[in-house]
């Protein structure tokens, strides 16, 4: 850009780019300010930890509710005595139909 530099005092202005300058006026400041951002993600943390355990807590016991369930259904497969389908299938009985 050569128009900028054909203004006078336009190399003198002072922008956020060439500021080195702390924004807070005392260093000892940004301990306070590193304490509380750490309180807030600390609080943030622990009632996401709740929402986690909450969450683990249902699906745990929908897996264990799931193992239940193929555990009978195996344990049903293995005796075939205990199966409640056979008492069923004598039930039915069989015709021809001619047309």
């Amino acid at each position: 850009m050569p128009i900028s530099s054909a203004i006078k005092g336009l190399l003198s202005i002072k922008s956020m780019q060439n500021i080195n300058k702390s924004g807070i006026p005392n260093k000892e400041d940004s301990d306070f300010i590193k304490l509380y951002m750490f309180e807030k993600e600390r609080n943030r943390l622990k009632s996401e930890e709740i929402r986690i355990l909450l969450r683990l807590e249902f699906v745990q016991g929908r897996l264990k509710e799931i193992q239940d369930y193929n555990d009978q259904k195996a344990e049903q497969m293995h005796n075939p005595e205990s199966r409640e389908s056979n008492p069923a299938k004598s039930e039915w009985k069989t015709i021809s139909i001619d047309y």
